[in-house]
């Protein structure tokens, strides 16, 4: 099974389909298409029915019942774009073997090195084969990674008819890492009572916990006059900013919170004397602690209105997605069988929020319960992002157990 996966991530993320926030297309990118029209041919060809790509690119595909059970439909889902903060054009993923658990020189001639000192959790993996970057782009395991593990997963089942399951539905959606993944994301077609997206970190993550989250675009403006005439007269956008910024508590920033912690987040700030644009975003799991974050930056905004004029600051606050257990806690036992299925393969599940979200996030509140189990990955968005292909196995085998598990425990 590992070289298979190996085989799989290879050809995946030397395709590049990093999504673009910038682009109004769906998908935002053309390789991410690519990649669909691939993953189209290759669900046909082991063996998956019922197998579509729409115009969105939306892959989906779905794996026959083989059993008199009566058992909900689930589903498993991954993405096929690659983060937007470091480049995934012209991958080449390396595959270390028996990994010794020293440093990895990644790029001897850039002196990009993978060490154990900047990330202790390396030596973890000693004896495992890992496949990481070059040193040059990301690697992509986030989320091709979850893609071949599926895939593997399925292809599996096939060639074993003997072990039992409900009908399987599978896909491959676009555009998570611009918050954009369920857009148009068609559930009804889809047809799964339940879903897990296959998009965690390392072994034995299992997620059903996200922030609430919300997006905040600032328009500060000023104006503009010669400095030696400016008495009286200049208004400093970029000064109204940094006051602004200045108002929330310093303590809650990304860099300063952990666990449960909500916080603000300064994403970019740019502009001069007569135009100023701000991006944050603003994440908690506590849904009343979430409004009142909002609630304050627009009070903060209403101050500097009011000191520097009504038409000098505007606020676009766009909620992006909410805590996903308001929805899957009434079906806990889809997060109990993910649990249960770990266990029996001697996994230890690691039940924590994900800081941050999942195409699950969304797809909840859309009708379809979806909690996030792992990939076997870590670092995502960087050079420094690497997968293990032993878990990358373990990962298949949590598929294959938890489709096993519906199957026994019958209509719930």
């Amino acid at each position: 099974m590992k070289d298979i996966l190996i085989q799989r991530l290879s050809t995946y993320v030397q395709m590049d389909t990093q999504s673009d926030e910038n682009s109004d297309t769906c998908p935002s990118t053309p390789g991410q298409l690519a990649l669909g029209r691939l993953l189209v041919e290759e669900c046909k060809s082991i063996g998956l029915q019922e197998v579509t790509m729409d115009e969105n690119g939306y892959v989906m595909a779905s794996l026959p019942a083989n059993t008199d059970q009566e058992v909900p439909v689930i589903g498993f889902l991954a993405h096929l774009d690659t983060a937007t903060d470091f480049t995934g054009k012209n991958v080449k993923p390396q595959v270390i073997e028996n990994y010794d658990g020293e440093d990895i020189v990644l790029n001897r001639e850039l002196d990009v090195i993978l060490s154990t000192k900047d990330f202790p959790e390396l030596r973890e993996y000693k004896g495992h084969t890992l496949m990481t970057t070059d040193g040059t782009t990301l690697l992509g395991a986030d989320n091709k990674a979850g893609i071949a593990e599926i895939m593997t997963a399925m292809a599996y089942l096939i060639e074993h008819p003997e072990l039992k399951h409900g009908k399987i539905r599978v896909a491959f959606t676009p555009d998570e890492e611009i918050g954009r993944g369920p857009h148009k994301f068609d559930v009804g077609a889809f047809g799964a009572k339940y879903a897990y997206t296959v998009d965690g970190g390392p072994l034995g993550e299992l997620e059903y916990e996200s922030f609430n989250a919300a997006a905040a675009k600032i328009t500060v403006r000023g104006t503009n006059v010669h400095p030696g005439t400016a008495k009286g007269k200049m208004v400093n956008s970029l000064k109204i900013a940094m006051e602004l910024n200045g108002c929330l508590p310093v303590e809650e920033a990304p860099e300063s919170t952990d666990g449960y912690d909500g916080f603000y987040h300064l994403l970019s700030m740019e502009g001069d004397v007569e135009l100023t644009k701000m991006h944050y975003i603003i994440r908690d799991f506590d849904r009343e602690k979430f409004e009142a974050r909002k609630t304050n930056l627009l009070n903060i905004a209403d101050q500097l209105k009011a000191k520097y004029g009504e038409k000098n600051i505007t606020v676009e606050l766009n909620d992006q997605y909410y805590n996903m257990r308001e929805k899957i806690e009434p079906v806990r036992q889809i997060v109990d069988i993910a649990h249960e299925a770990m266990t029996r393969l001697n996994i230890e599940p690691v039940i924590r929020p994900i800081r941050g979200g999942t195409d699950g996030s969304q797809l909840s509140y859309m009708g379809m319960p979806t909690p996030n189990i792992f990939t076997g990955g870590e670092n995502y968005h960087g050079k420094f992002e690497y997968v293990s292909v032993d878990n990358m196995v373990k990962a298949t085998q949590v598929i294959v157990e938890i489709a096993q598990l519906f199957e026994q425990q019958g209509n719930i």
